[in-house]
Parts: structure tokens; C-alpha cells; sequence
């Protein structure tokens, strides 16, 4: 059920009563308030999410060893597990900007990028000079960036682009005519070459991905590689939101080649978008979530769960699975969202789930592994932003090996956690929770 503060927070955050102030104040000759609250009516009505999470169908009478449950997963995402599929797991700028960037040198008709950041910088440079020489080599280059996030990119590295002939465009540029999206951005961060070879996860183009995670410089994040049909829902949305930005049709085999099967994996690429109706990259979420028998592990830097997610993770305990959850600590470059974190982590603490914060760095990835069988690697954080706001995109792969590599991966970062305590949580000082009710005003925003 919907508790009275959440209901109190999205009454604050609905435009209606704005506006009827508004016009009260404008009748009555209160002519620098109604300025005021017009402006607030505006703020609210760009900023409310347009999905919500769903309340009722989250049965949990199929776990992930039975084909049913992704038969549902692929039904309702709107998003088929394709065969034929190759993955590697990249960790950490060191090993996925040199990859990335070997992919694009050996690109031979087409790439295209589609980036919530990309920033001036050192890494910038080196991605802008690889897409500068293939676009002089005859390669067709298309970039999609969206123009909040990526809005630091610098006059330098956009002319060495435009310079070498790559197409440069932009998401949601800030206009009146669109001012209703205002609020809805690109979060994916695809890469793909040819066609055929594609890239996600949580990983924009900038400095502080670069590195191995060892301090506080050096963020913590997973890429991953994809060779094989389930490339082209990448391409797909990328080609989707060019249309939007620049009103060209992506066409041809450049773009959209007959693709021969590269592996044995059956992969699901779900390209979550807000305009849906229904978030696909929640929906998988949960659904794996209810289905789980053994185990489920999260790590995810903004972990701002609503109560429907709550109330799932906890059933998942009551019935005997283990859940583990991994934050950004210290070093979260999102107040609000850690804030928020921390807030609604006592509902999980008190019935037993483990809460780890890392502490090394950053952690920025967005992984989830189920019953050591079922993994997601992707874009979205697991909040109302990215399920209600943003557009993302998600790779999952039902494979015992995938799920290990990530596993491993898990238990070595739990090393450069803490583990969140009940008991610390319940006297948090009170400038503490004086800053979590500031974040709760803002939890859908985050």
C-alpha cells in the first residue's frame, strides 16, 4: 500500500493545486506570489514522473530455473531472449576503454554512440580522435548526446568531431516548443560498430572512468561486450531517438546487417523508455526479483527503492533468500540519492538483508545476480529516475557462467565495503535525519 508520506510527497509534487493557487493569488492582486507559485506549477509538472510502479500481478509461483518466468520477462519488457550470442564482462576503465576503442579502430562502415556523458578531457580526446579518423576513412560516425549530461563536452573536442566528419546531435535540447520533456533524458550509454558489436553499462566517456578503481579518482564500474543478434535493440534505440533528434531514418546494412550467430548465449536487450507507459527495466527487475529462490545481489550507486520494490525485496527474505545490496558510500556524488539510500535501507535491515556501502571510490555499476543464474548489466539505477524518467537500456543473460564472472566480481568488492548496522542506523545523529527528510521531498526526483 501507498504509505501517507508518500502520498503527502506527491501531493506537494502535483501541478493541480499550483495552479489553483496560482490563479487565486492572480485574482486577488497578488501579483508577485502568483509569479512565484506559476513558477512552481510549471516545476512540478516537468518534474512528475510519467510511470509508476506497478502494484498487483508480482506473484512469485515460478523461480528462474523454469522458462515460464522468462517467458514472462521477455513478454512484458517487450524484449525476446535472441540465441546466437558472444558477452564479456569489462571491469573498470582499464580494461573497457582500451576494447572500446580497438572496436572502434576497426569499425568498417558505421558506428554510432548513444551517451548520457560525455565530458572534456583527457579520455574524450582519445575517443574524439579514433571517430575523427574513421569518419575520414569513409566510416559513417553518428553521435547522440544528450544535452544536460553531456553538456560540458567542450568547443575543442566538438570541433575535432564536426572537423572529421562525424554527425554530432543532441537529446532534448532545452526548447520552449518541447519544454513538457524537459525532464526526460538519455541515460543509455551504447557504442556500437558495424552493426554487429555493441556496448552497455554504466559507463559514460570521461576521466573519472579511467583507472582500476583504486581510489577515490578512479571510478568503480562494468561494461560489457556484445557480439551477435541481440545487438541490434542497441542499434534500434539508438536509431529511434536519432530520428527524434534530427529527423533522419537510420537505414541500410550499415546500420542493421544480417547478423550470423557469435555464441551460445540467448540474451535480452531491454531498451527501457518512460514514454512506454511501463518502465521494461523495472518490470525485469521485479519480476526477477519475485521469482528468486536462493539468492539475489544488487549493486547499484543510487538504490532509492519505492514501496512496491521494498515490499518485494523483503518478501524475497521472509521466504528464505539471501539479499545482499551494494551502495555508493562515502564517496556518492549524489547527496540526495545516498541520503535516500540510507533512509529507506532500515526497512531491509530490519527483517535481515545485508546493505554493504563501498567505500573505495565511486561505485557506479548497475548489476543484479539472481539464483546464480539470471544476470542484468546496464544503464539503469535503480531508482524513479531511471524507471520513470530516463531512457536505459539493460542486457540479461540466463547463464550459470555470466552469473559467476559477476559473482566474483561481487564478493571482491564487498572487500572495500562496510556493512551497514541496525543498530548505528537507529541513531543516526539528528543533522543526519534532518538531510533525509530534505531527500525524501526529492526521492522521485533521484
Amino acid at each position: 500500500m501507498v504509505t501517507l508520506s508518500t502520498r503527502l510527497r506527491r501531493a506537494i509534487w502535483f501541478w493541480m493545486p499550483w495552479a489553483a493557487l496560482t490563479l487565486w493569488l492572480f485574482a486577488h492582486d497578488q501579483w508577485g506570489w502568483s509569479a512565484l507559485t506559476a513558477f512552481v506549477t510549471l516545476f512540478v509538472f516537468l518534474a512528475t514522473p510519467t510511470e509508476a510502479p506497478p502494484h498487483y500481478g508480482l506473484d512469485h509461483d515460478r523461480s528462474l530455473t523454469n522458462e515460464q518466468i522468462l517467458e514472462t520477462i521477455a513478454g512484458t519488457t517487450g524484449a525476446p531472449f535472441l540465441p546466437g550470442n558472444k558477452l564479456a564482462v569489462l571491469t573498470n576503465g582499464d580494461e573497457f576503454y582500451p576494447v572500446m576503442l580497438d572496436a572502434i579502430r576497426n569499425a568498417k562502415t558505421s558506428v554510432t554512440i548513444e551517451a548520457y556523458i560525455y565530458w572534456n578531457g583527457e579520455i574524450g580526446r582519445q575517443f574524439a580522435d579514433v571517430l575523427s579518423e574513421r569518419a575520414k576513412s569513409g566510416v559513417s560516425v553518428k553521435i547522440l548526446l544528450d544535452s544536460v549530461g553531456s553538456s560540458t563536452i567542450g568547443r575543442d573536442i566538438l570541433k575535432l568531431l564536426e572537423d572529421g566528419g562525424c554527425r554530432v546531435a543532441w537529446y532534448n535540447p532545452l526548447r520552449w516548443s518541447t519544454l513538457w520533456r524537459t525532464n526526460h533524458r538519455t541515460h543509455r550509454k551504447s557504442l556500437i560498430i558495424d552493426g554487429r558489436i555493441g556496448f552497455t553499462g554504466g559507463a559514460g566517456i570521461a576521466d573519472m572512468w579511467r583507472g582500476n578503481a583504486r581510489n577515490p579518482g578512479e571510478w568503480r564500474d562494468t561494461q560489457v561486450r556484445l557480439d551477435g543478434p541481440a545487438v541490434m535493440p542497441l542499434q534500434t534505440g539508438f536509431a529511434q531517438n536519432w530520428v527524434q533528434a534530427t529527423g533522419e531514418i537510420v537505414t541500410g546494412p550499415d546500420y542493421f546487417p544480417v547478423i550470423e550467430p557469435a555464441g551460445p548465449l540467448a540474451v535480452q536487450t531491454i531498451m527501457s523508455s518512460p514514454e512506454a507507459g511501463a518502465s521494461p527495466a523495472r518490470l525485469m527487475y521485479y519480476l526477477s526479483i519475485v521469482a528468486a529462490r536462493k539468492s539475489i545481489d544488487i549493486a547499484n550507486p543510487y538504490f532509492v527503492p519505492d514501496a512496491v520494490a521494498i515490499a518485494t525485496l523483503i518478501d524475497a527474505k521472509k521466504r528464505g533468500v539471501r539479499v545482499r545490496i551494494m551502495i555508493s558510500g562515502a564517496h556518492n556524488d549524489n547527496r540526495a540519492a545516498r541520503r535516500n539510500s540510507v533512509r529507506l535501507c532500515g526497512q531491509l535491515l530490519d527483517v535481515g538483508i545485508e546493505v554493504w556501502e563501498y567505500n573505495t571510490t565511486m561505485l557506479h555499476q548497475k548489476t543484479m545476480v539472481v539464483d546464480d543464474v539470471f544476470s542484468t548489466v546496464g544503464t539503469a539505477n535503480f531508482d524513479s529516475r531511471s524507471f520513470a524518467l530516463n531512457e536505459e537500456s539493460n542486457v540479461c543473460v540466463h547463464d550459470i557462467g555470466v552469473a559467476k564472472c559477476l559473482t566474483d566480481e561481487f564478493l571482491e568488492d564487498m572487500k572495500a565495503c562496510d556493512k551497514l548496522d541496525l543498530k548505528k542506523w537507529r541513531r543516526r545523529s539528528v543533522l543526519v535525519r534532518l538531510q533525509e527528510v530534505f531527500a525524501w521531498f526529492l526521492e522521485d526526483q533521484v
